[in-house]
């Protein structure tokens, strides 16, 4: 006899496992309707675990560029978990390298297109390869961000990755593929927030200067002599801020913009990431944990 896998059926064990839509009616329709058989059977295929911990806070992993030659597309990947442990893992390491290739390979642009991706040597969709890891490493994975840079003919790329932790794709109009890495380099270095000083907004500029007012006021020197220091300060603040302003990692004797004009070179845009970046860590007191552990145990 069939059995007709009803909408209400799915949301149920959907509400049991916290697997997803699609996951929860395949394993219905394999368990012929019974949500009991259903729930064991990914249980043991590690779905339920992977979507246990899926709410585990992950601000470890690694960043991953892929990219066809110095002239072709590149992309950047953030795939985080919860440990510098499981970041080192071999497993993990070989999972990120693969999922970095297939969405260049795939021209994916987002995380959610990636996941629904298949690898080409097995057919295994990346979320499915994603869930099984999750259950043979025991920490929470995740896709977090994944950036495509597509080029003209007459655009170089540059990248840069530095311990898995840090990447950047630069985009370079003239010069050539060892400045593009150059300059790769020294944006991974550097963190300039954008190319040139005039791409600084203007409330960001003015919040400085009010708060470098306020450190000169009480100093006893006239104010002129203030406002001389002041705007002396915000062009530091404005060239440490830019691509330009800043000295070159590599030789800090010349600024970067000077290093572009000298090699007739412009800076198109570039993009950096940095594992983990924006998410909040726990921090645990663990005097205060112990204490807390042992009044509970009393």
């Amino acid at each position: 006899m069939t059995i007709t896998i009803t909408a209400a059926m799915v949301q149920a064990l959907r509400a049991r496992t916290g697997a997803g839509m699609m996951d929860c009616k395949r394993a219905l329709e394999a368990a012929k309707g019974n949500p009991d058989v259903a729930a064991e059977a990914m249980r043991k295929s590690g779905q339920i675990q992977a979507e246990k911990k899926s709410g585990r806070i992950t601000a470890e992993g690694l960043i991953v560029i892929k990219s066809q030659s110095g002239r072709g597309p590149a992309i950047l990947l953030e795939v985080n978990c919860e440990t510098d442990f499981v970041a080192r893992d071999e497993n993990f390491k070989q999972f990120a390298e693969k999922a970095a290739q297939c969405a260049l390979d795939h021209q994916i642009t987002d995380i959610e297109s990636l996941l629904n991706a298949k690898f080409v040597e097995s057919g295994e969709s990346l979320e499915k390869a994603r869930e099984t890891l999750v259950a043979k490493l025991g920490e929470n994975i995740q896709l977090r961000r994944l950036h495509r840079v597509s080029v003209q003919a007459d655009i170089i790329l540059g990248t840069y990755v530095h311990t898995g932790r840090i990447g950047t794709i630069v985009r370079l109009k003239g010069g050539d593929e060892s400045l593009a890495r150059d300059l790769a380099l020294h944006i991974t270095a550097n963190n300039p927030t954008v190319i040139s000083t005039d791409e600084i907004a203007e409330q960001i500029v003015a919040k400085e200067r009010e708060i470098l007012m306020t450190q000169s006021q009480g100093s006893g020197k006239p104010q002129v002599v203030i406002d001389k220091i002041v705007e002396g300060r915000l062009n530091k603040f404005r060239d440490e801020m830019s691509l330009l302003g800043q000295a070159f990692v590599k030789d800090p004797t010349i600024r970067v913009g000077q290093l572009l004009e000298n090699t007739g070179a412009k800076v198109i845009g570039f993009v950096r990431f940095v594992v983990g970046e924006g998410i909040e860590k726990p921090t645990e007191d663990f005097a205060e944990a112990v204490m807390a552990q042992v009044k509970s145990s009393s």
